[in-house]
């Protein structure tokens, strides 16, 4: 059991003296002991060599261990640390946060002392943890907000500097700074990472080969690569910078007082008046909302463009405990986001504070990196260190690829060392190059770019990941779990009417026919209000208003159209808002009749039917039968109640409980509502079910609509019984009946008829049945739940629980979701994909880029024309000569057309300016909710994820074939030919080099198909098909490589001992292993290289293609011997004629051979069906 959400484990460490670190007395033993054994066992003058081998070796293994205690945690704490059990003795604490929650840090633990009192506290990625006595843990220190609402709405802020000072030294301020590293300090950081100290050791090893082209050619590409890296991570931090809060001035009440203080000042349980800011002042931390209502736009937070109503909580009960998870939505204004409308507050009730300006009055609940906006900015920080795909696969793979080349370097030293003549020293380099070969130095690069590349092809396809990680995940999934209403069907519901019995003229279909009683209900029970000349509100409640053709005005009053006659327009007094939890809405509102002046009260009610079922004075005898026809066709049925009550003033209801209000209520119909499916939904669907994954629906519909969206949609097998488990009335067993309700099944059939059950039958789940299985019978559910097609009536922590329950039977789970109810499922999900409300338009953004170039252009214009340009956009020198004493000479005014051209231009330098600032990436496009988040509401975004993630899986898969393949075929080059005699030149190592970098570089860049293929890719590396066709490969290659060097012997003989140390110089045999070692390289390429049906094939991929051919043209026209001036530079010799004919034969054999063991092997054994 972890700390919290974000910490796993803390452990107390005292850090040791360099002196009593514990590989200290272990290197100096072992310094000594090889000292006194070369020294006294070998000699000093006979094997000086051999001695200087065994000091590098040593302080190789040293500089590992420093290396390891840099890079792992663990390790550091275990060697340069002690432990400590009595935490306030310890000077740091090891940190080791959740999965995919960042890294572990030793960080420093701080001391304060006030009042006697010592606080022990440490940072943690930008959260404070302080030591609690009473616990014996390290804990965060927020505000404890679960108490009555009474005690927030008598709240009055900080009434003393010592109340004020203890809560800011115990919960800290509303600081959300970011500091952005120095280039050289996060330069630094990556240059001490272990593949780029393993690639500079590998340079090394290569200068003292004397290939300095080589290793310098490599060394830049490192360096490069690393500092654009670098760049680009400080351009992302900065822009994150800019997305937190700027400070701005606000009212506070302290010491009984208002008083105007910087934002970042503010503590938890201050009481502030905000209201409509300036354009750049956004709501500087989590506010609960206490008196005067208002509209927030939180797209920057959820994403969600519809502004969203926040009611204060002075009408809610008082002695209601506030719990900040279900109450924020309603209740609390978040930080980042921005109020676009505010209510005046009323008469402040006796005891209450009063708004000094007419803003809203709130109180501070959470601060700085603990608000809403805090824990986005760290996820989007702290989420990921590095941008990789398969870490672990990785490492076993080297570690594989590691057997063969200790093979290859042991082969090497036995037979090396039983010639006495040779040097001892070249030989150990030439086994530590062997070892190092196989690890190519381009891996990281390759892995990083193939994630890189598709993180910006879904960015241009609108989509923004905050969690690159999770993109080769969207290559494995294989169930795509979907919400319903907003997501496979659109907002813009159509109301079919109200329909009041089963009778075929029961549905009424016009308002004006409608009784007063069903108009009533829906004209008031609603939550909308009216912003600007907008409604703002539940696209459902909007939909039936302007069915009704009413008006909504901004003092909450509803008004009919002006041709009805004799109808009153309603007045809302109290609203008790739409809960999951409740199913239902009430309002108290009131009209006058025209003959009297005194008002009539009543209740209006609206929700799911089975809840209403017992709030009805009379339930009408066919009400079951009625709602279950709807829904069945797949509509939304809500059931209406209204009640009149004796009271004639809104005051006498205040101490009224809500049940008693819903008590004998009249029928007064049930509306009937469609969501029409979005337009591309059913492609869409198709292209993922033909692309072999499972698809599922979770929502919190009516079980019987959702079952008949799921049949629309191919969800569930047509001609296939639909079953639904639904909560069985008091004293009935659970069963599952049929969706027309003729079948009745037992609840779990016996263990020998299970399979046949669930094959014949597709099923559908409640959030009551599932909380029923989880408890009870949760053995059956595992069983059950990969065949559920449909979870209806689900409550947003049971749509979690269902992804928590498919991850844990190993499936590999996509959520997609309109991200402001599904938030807890998106992000347990492997892929979470959130939908946002706001359709993203290309050809809008097209049009704007184009006005945009057109501006600049007539900007150029018109500073030709004479025009200046305005004056901060001068170079501080040009502005200096404009501050001239004031007797220096006057400028001239400028001609009238000049005049006219300046007006023009600072007018457009204006409009430049205002695009510029709306074009900064905002934070809306990350949402909160999820590692995806697409700027379309269209589903076809679930689409292009998924092609990403296959092209990424597949692209790292066939890196790690190529990769393996070519250092198994140097590992040999290196071993066995090096005895031969056989070295590259300087040049020679360069240009090969060069061509492989390149090849790599266009496999990253290889691009998905337009449609999701049948099959799907192989989820990891280790499996028969890699493994075979590496090895077969290998094999092909290593017998063309012996054949041809064993002919180039025969065609230029050598007499006498090698000379390994002579200085290179090209012959046939370096000339014959060149030519096949670059050529069975490029073979590897063409054969390997994937394509179809995930990605392009290399026909498609033209980069990729003209690469191949250009290596292949290079390679050829070198074994012919075409070129006499390539020859040169590539230090060869012309081959032999019959020599020359078998190398081409040879390499062609070498293509058609691998080819075809790939292809088999693929097709027998791969992901091919």
């Amino acid at each position: 059991m972890g700390v919290d959400q974000l910490v796993e484990t803390i452990t107390p460490y005292n850090i040791r003296p360099i002196w009593n670190h514990l590989y200290v007395p272990v290197f100096a033993v072992l310094t000594s002991v090889w000292t006194y054994i070369w020294l006294d066992q070998f000699g000093y003058e006979e094997y000086y060599e051999l001695g200087m081998v065994g000091y590098a070796i040593i302080f190789v293994l040293l500089a590992l261990v420093l290396l390891f205690c840099h890079w792992l945690i663990a390790v550091r704490c275990a060697l340069m640390c002690s432990y400590i059990k009595d935490v306030k003795k310890a000077s740091h604490v090891c940190v080791t946060p959740t999965t995919n929650n960042g890294w572990p840090e030793l960080v420093p633990l701080n001391k304060t002392k006030r009042d006697k009192q010592i606080k022990f506290w440490f940072e943690f990625q930008r959260v404070h943890y302080t030591w609690e006595d009473e616990i014996e843990q390290f804990a965060t220190k927020n505000l404890d907000t679960a108490k009555p609402m009474v005690f927030f709405q008598k709240a009055h802020g900080f009434e003393s500097d010592e109340q004020l000072q203890e809560t800011k030294y115990l919960l800290g301020d509303n600081k959300t700074e970011m500091v952005v590293p120095q280039f050289m300090e996060l330069f630094i950081e990556r240059a001490t990472a272990p593949f780029f100290v393993f690639q500079v050791f590998c340079v090394g090893l290569w200068c003292l080969e004397d290939m300095w082209y080589y290793s310098l050619f490599t060394l830049f590409m490192l360096m490069t690569f690393e500092a654009t890296l670098v760049k680009q991570q400080m351009k992302n931090m900065s822009e994150i910078r800019n997305m937190g809060n700027k400070s701005f001035l606000i009212n506070a009440y302290r010491n009984k007082k208002w008083i105007r203080i910087k934002t970042e000042e503010l503590v938890a349980g201050d009481i502030v008046s905000i209201g409509r800011n300036g354009e750049d002042e956004t709501v500087p931390c989590d506010l609960l909302l206490l008196r005067g209502p208002c509209i927030v736009d939180e797209s920057m937070l959820t994403g969600e463009s519809v502004p969203q109503m926040k009611e204060p909580i002075e009408d809610v009960e008082k002695d209601r405990i506030f719990d900040i998870e279900l109450d924020s939505r309603l209740h609390v204004i978040f930080g980042g986001t921005k109020i676009v409308q505010h209510t005046t507050p009323g008469k402040a009730p006796e005891g209450s504070v009063k708004s000094p300006d007419g803003n809203c009055i709130c109180y501070v609940v959470r601060t700085g990196f603990n608000t809403s906006q805090g824990k986005l900015l760290r996820t989007i920080m702290f989420g990921v260190k590095r941008v990789t795909a398969n870490n672990l696969e990785t490492f076993c793979f080297i570690l594989f690829l590691l057997i063969f080349a200790i093979a290859a370097a042991a082969y090497l030293w036995i037979k090396g060392t039983a010639d006495e003549t040779r040097s001892k020293y070249k030989l150990f380099l030439e086994c530590t190059l062997i070892l190092t070969s196989v690890i190519p130095p381009e891996l990281p690069i390759e892995l990083s770019l193939a994630v890189n590349s598709s993180l910006m092809a879904l960015q241009k396809l609108g989509i923004f990941c905050t969690e690159p990680f999770r993109i080769p995940f969207a290559g494995k999934v294989d169930i795509c779990c979907f919400d319903k209403t907003g997501t496979l069907t659109t907002d813009n519901l159509v109301v079919e009417g109200v329909c009041m019995n089963n009778e075929k003229d029961g549905m009424i279909k016009s308002p004006e026919d409608l009784t007063l009683e069903s108009l009533q209900v829906m004209t008031s029970c609603h939550s909308l209000v009216r912003f600007e000349e907008e409604l703002v509100g539940d696209p459902l409640e909007k939909a039936c208003l302007s069915w009704c053709d009413w008006s909504l005005t901004k003092g909450d009053a509803v008004m009919p159209p002006k041709s009805t006659k004799g109808i009153a327009g309603i007045k809302i007094f109290h609203r008790y808002h739409f809960s999951s939890a409740m199913k239902r809405m009430t309002v108290i509102a009131g009209y006058q009749q025209s003959a009297t002046s005194d008002t009539t009260l009543i209740v209006a009610v609206k929700g799911a039917p089975e809840m209403l079922r017992n709030m009805y004075e009379n339930v009408p005898e066919d009400y079951d039968e009625t709602y279950m026809k709807l829904t069945r066709q797949g509509s939304r049925v809500l059931a209406m109640g209204i009640k009149k009550l004796k009271e004639t003033r809104p005051s006498e209801l205040r101490d009224k409980k809500r049940e008693d209000l819903e008590q004998d209520l009249t029928f007064a119909g049930f509306v009937v509502i469609s969501c029409p499916l979005k337009t591309d939904t059913k492609a869409m669907i198709k292209e993922i079910i033909d692309s072999s994954h499972g698809v599922v629906m979770i929502t919190g519909d009516n079980p019987l609509t959702a079952c008949h969206v799921a049949k629309v949609l191919k969800f569930t097998k047509k001609g296939v019984q639909t079953l639904v488990l639904d909560e069985p009335k008091e004293g009935d067993d659970w069963t599952w009946k049929s969706v027309d309700g003729t079948v009745e099944v037992p609840l779990i059939p016996p263990k020998s008829a299970r399979n046949v059950f669930f094959k014949s039958h597709e099923f559908c789940l409640t959030g009551t049945a599932f909380q029923y299985l989880v408890h009870h019978e949760h053995t059956f559910l595992r069983d059950l739940i990969v065949h559920v097609k449909v979870f209806a009536r689900m409550a947003p922590k049971q749509k979690e629980r269902v992804i928590h329950e498919l991850k844990s039977l190993g499936h590999i789970t996509l959520m997609c979701g309109d991200g402001t109810n599904d938030v807890g499922a998106l992000k347990h999900s492997n892929v979470g994909v959130a939908l946002l409300a706001n359709p993203y338009d290309p050809e809008k953004a097209k049009q704007k880029e184009e006005e945009r170039k057109s501006k600049i252009a007539e900007a150029r214009q018109l500073v030709q024309e004479g025009a200046r340009l305005p004056q901060h956009k001068l170079a501080p020198a040009a502005a200096a000569r404009n501050n001239a004493p004031p007797g220096a000479r006057a400028r001239a005014a400028p001609p009238p057309a000049v005049a006219a051209a300046q007006t023009k231009l600072d007018k457009l330098m204006q409009e430049l300016e205002e695009e510029e600032k709306a074009m900064v990436i905002k934070l809306g496009d990350a949402s909160i909710a999820a590692p995806f988040t697409s700027k379309y509401t269209s589903i076809a975004s679930i689409c292009h994820v998924i092609k990403q993630g296959r092209c990424t899986l597949v692209t790292t898969l066939q890196m790690f074939k190529i990769l393996a393949l070519n250092a198994l075929v140097s590992a040999y080059s290196l071993s066995a030919l090096y005895l031969d005699g056989v070295k590259y030149s300087d040049t020679q190592a360069t240009i090969q080099g060069l061509l492989l970098a390149a090849c790599f570089l266009f496999i990253s860049k290889s691009k998905p198909l337009e449609n999701l293929s049948k099959q799907r890719p192989m989820a990891n590396i280790f499996n028969a098909y890699t493994l075979l066709t590496v090895t077969l490969q290998f094999v092909v290659h290593f017998s063309v490589l012996l054949y041809m060097v064993n002919l180039a012997h025969l065609a230029d003989p050598r007499d006498g001992p090698i000379d390994l140390e002579a200085k290179f110089t090209p012959n046939v045999l370096n000339t014959t292993v060149y030519i096949i070692s670059m050529a069975l390289q490029v073979c590897t390429f063409a054969v390997n290289y994937r394509g179809r049906p995930f990605m392009e094939s290399l026909f498609e991929n033209k980069a990729m293609l003209y690469s191949i051919m250009f290596s292949g043209t290079a390679v050829f026209t070198l074994a012919t011997g075409a070129s006499d001036d390539l020859m040169k530079q590539f230090e060869l010799v012309i081959l032999p004629d019959e020599l020359r004919n078998t190398l081409v034969g040879a390499v062609s054999f070498d293509l058609i051979a691998c080819y075809l063991i790939d292809r088999s092997l693929n097709f027998f054994l791969g992901d091919m069906f």
